[in-house]
C-alpha cells in the first residue's frame, strides 16, 4: 500500500490543477496497489511451489545496506590482534590488572543521577562513589591514578536530567565522551529482578570498525575478565547504528510443566540506557588540549547508511 501512494505522490507532483490531481492520484495509487499485489500472491505461489527451496526475501534495512568502510575489522584480523597485546587495555585483558571503578557526579547531582549511580554500584565489580564536590576533574583522575583505580565515570546532567558519561581509562587514558539517554532505572521496569554481588559475563555485540573494537575493549575494561557463571548474570552491550544499548539481566530456568522439561528466560535486572560515542580522546581528561582520536562533527554524517562504530 505504502509503494503505492509514494510512487502516486511522486508521478502527479507537476499537475497544477487541484481536483485533476487528485483525480490522477487516486487513480495511479490504485493501479500500484494492485500491481503490488498482484506481485505478493506471484511470490507467495512460488514460495509454496519451491517449499524449502524457495529464496528468502531479505528487508533492506539501514543495517544491512551500510555504506562499507575501510576500517572494519575481521576477527582472524592479525594486524589488530598484534595491537590488541600491548595497547592500554592489555593489562586487563591478560589478568593482571583486575577493575576498580571510582564514580562521580557534577557538583550538584539530582536525586535521579544518585539513583543511576546506585545502581551502577551494585553492577559494576569493585566501585566506589565519592561526593565531586568542588574538586577539579584533572584533580579526581591524580587522585584516583594514586589508590590505584583503573576507570573514572563521571556522570553529568542538564536540567536534572542525565545527560553525558565521561569514561576515563586510568592511569594514561583515553577519555571517551557518551551522551547518556533513554535511561530507565530498575524500578521502573516490569518485574525486574535483584541482582546478586557475583560477577557478570559480558557480551559485546557489533562493534566492528577500528573505532568500534577499541571502544569495546575500553567497555569491557569496567568489568572483570573472569565472570562468575554461577550468578546467571549477564552484561550486553549491543551497537546499533551508533547507538550502543546497554542491557542487564539474568538467566532465569524454569520446570514448568513438572516432567523435566526446563524452560529458559531472560529477566531483565536494569537499569537501561543508551550511549552514542562524542568523542574519543588520547590520554586522560584535558579537553582544552587533548588530542582527540576521533570527534563527532557534523560533516561526518554525509548519509544515513553511514556509521563509525
Amino acid at each position: 500500500m505504502a509503494k503505492g501512494r509514494l510512487a502516486a505522490g511522486a508521478r502527479v507532483g507537476g499537475i497544477k490543477n487541484k481536483i485533476k490531481r487528485q483525480q490522477m492520484y487516486h487513480k495511479l495509487k490504485k493501479e500500484g496497489d494492485k500491481s503490488a499485489k498482484q506481485a505478493r500472491k506471484l511470490r507467495q505461489k512460488e514460495t509454496e511451489e519451491l517449499g524449502e527451496d524457495a529464496p528468502k526475501r531479505v528487508q533492506r534495512t539501514l543495517d544491512n545496506t551500510r555504506e562499507a568502510d575501510d576500517t572494519f575489522v575481521s576477527p582472524d584480523d592479525e594486524e589488530v590482534a598484534g595491537e590488541d597485546s600491548f595497547d592500554e587495555f592489555a593489562p586487563h585483558f591478560s589478568g593482571g590488572l583486575p577493575p576498580r571503578t571510582m564514580i562521580t557526579t557534577g557538583r550538584y547531582p539530582s536525586d535521579k543521577l544518585l539513583s543511576f549511580v546506585e545502581e551502577l554500584l551494585v553492577m559494576l565489580p569493585n566501585s566506589e562513589y565519592r561526593p565531586r564536590n568542588a574538586i577539579t576533574v584533572k584533580r579526581i583522575v591524580a587522585a584516583c591514578t594514586e589508590r590505584s583505580f583503573t576507570n573514572l565515570l563521571l556522570l553529568t546532567e542538564k536540567a536534572k536530567k542525565p545527560q553525558s558519561l565521561w569514561l576515563i581509562k586510568l592511569p594514561g587514558g583515553p577519555t571517551a565522551r557518551f551522551k547518556l539517554t533513554t535511561l530507565v532505572l530498575p524500578k521502573r521496569i516490569s518485574g525486574h529482578g535483584r541482582p546478586t554481588a557475583h560477577r557478570p559475563e559480558l557480551i559485546l555485540n557489533n562493534f566492528s570498525t577500528r573505532l568500534g573494537h577499541r571502544l569495546g575493549r575500553m567497555l569491557a575494561c569496567l568489568f572483570p575478565h573472569d565472570p562468575q557463571f554461577k550468578g546467571r548474570q549477564v552484561v550486553t552491550m549491543h551497537n546499533q547504528r551508533d547507538f550502543v544499548f546497554f542491557r542487564h539481566h539474568r538467566y532465569v530456568f524454569e520446570d514448568n510443566t513438572g516432567k523435566g522439561d526446563v524452560a529458559v528466560r531472560l529477566q531483565e535486572l536494569g537499569p537501561r540506557f543508551t550511549l552514542k560515542l562524542k568523542s574519543l580522546q588520547l590520554g586522560t581528561f584535558d579537553p582544552q588540549h587533548g588530542e582527540y582520536e576521533w570527534k563527532h562533527k557534523a560533516d561526518l554524517d554525509t548519509s544515513r547508511r553511514r556509521f563509525h562504530v
